[in-house]
């Protein structure tokens, strides 16, 4: 067993103590598969009632990087591309699993991991502008995610904003969802899920880093925007036969608002590192209000941080300095906290 502190990623514990306990309880009912059981059916309209969204299609996927190619697959044309932060997951980590599916990532500058309707609009009107656009990759969706790769958020208003320029260029608007809880839990944020299924063509509920075992949670508002999908999901090698098993957790996720209270103790143990971190004087990269903390570290002292702590390294800041990143998650103890300020 690893005696490190670990603070180098989200998804490293298992599953919340519920989640494990319903798999227990329902371990030898025998149900229909593919998610046609009926607790996944309890956890999609569950979800349609925390969306306020009760056509919405849900569908119940593995990972991430699988989500997002299904999704993004399932809505460009073949000759379309997906518009993102140069930091966007897909752009970065998921091992060009879009364009192993045929669809360019388009990158545009950011801000600590966000990208502005202005920036994407310009992007557009260039495209449109450009004489030889018929022979370049066409635009066919925003994707964003919330909270972004740096734990920064967006707010209601540019959504709004980015909802805008999709319905005037007639393209969609993606959100990855993977650290949604972390967002939901924050004081800063005001994006509920009514406003994700308001404003976005297709949006996920990230379980795998907000604790569930795996599993994402696809929401498409609109169903005849993405006809098929059980069908597509399936063609792509997404479809797991003992679906329940994605069900039971985002029945548990969804039961008396667990998802939406989760990620407290994750902002709770972030917010007492980050003021340790100042207290002592580390200087940080900059202030993310979420569950991530980056912060610039010499490099000389990397070495002896690694012996007791799992971090992850994120990018070279100068030739002396290194940023690293802490993460803490749904299930971060006041004593891992308390024992990682101790060892900084």
């Amino acid at each position: 067993m690893n005696e490190k502190l670990s603070f180098a990623c989200d998804y490293a514990k298992g599953a919340h103590p519920n989640i494990l306990r319903r798999m227990m309880e329902t371990n030898l009912i025998k149900t229909a598969g593919y998610g046609f059981d009926e607790i996944s059916e309890s956890a999609r309209d569950k979800i349609r009632k925390a969306c306020e969204c009760e056509r919405a299609t849900v569908e119940f996927l593995v990972g991430g990087t699988q989500t997002n190619a299904v999704i993004i697959d399932a809505l460009l044309r073949s000759y379309q591309g997906v518009i993102a932060a140069e930091t966007g997951h897909i752009s970065v980590h998921e091992a060009g699993a879009i364009e192993a599916n045929g669809h360019k990532v388009l990158t545009i500058p950011h801000q600590y991991g966000k990208i502005s309707a202005c920036a994407v609009e310009k992007y557009l009107d260039d495209y449109y502008n450009d004489a030889n656009h018929e022979h370049m990759v066409m635009p066919g969706m925003v994707y964003l995610s919330h909270p972004t790769e740096y734990g920064t958020l967006y707010s209601k208003a540019e959504l709004q904003a980015f909802r805008n320029v999709c319905d005037k260029y007639k393209i969609y608007l993606y959100v990855d969802g993977a650290r949604l809880a972390y967002a939901l839990s924050c004081l800063e944020n005001d994006v509920t899920l009514k406003c994700l299924a308001e404003l976005c063509d297709a949006f996920y509920i990230g379980g795998t880093k907000c604790g569930a075992l795996f599993g994402e949670a696809v929401v498409v508002p609109k169903p005849e925007e993405m006809p098929h999908l059980f069908t597509i999901i399936k063609q792509h090698g997404a479809l797991l036969a003992k679906g329940r098993l994605l069900g039971i957790q985002f029945d548990e996720l969804f039961r008396d608002d667990l998802y939406m209270k989760i990620g407290k103790s994750a902002i709770e143990a972030a917010e007492r590192i980050t003021r340790a971190l100042q207290e002592k004087g580390y200087r940080l990269y900059f202030e993310s209000p979420t569950n991530q903390i980056f912060v610039i570290i010499e490099n000389d002292a990397l070495k002896k941080l690694g012996e007791k702590v799992e971090y992850s390294f994120w990018e070279k800041y100068d030739d002396n300095h290194t940023v690293i990143r802490f993460a803490t998650d749904w299930g971060t103890t006041e004593a891992e906290a308390n024992a990682l300020i101790d060892i900084l």
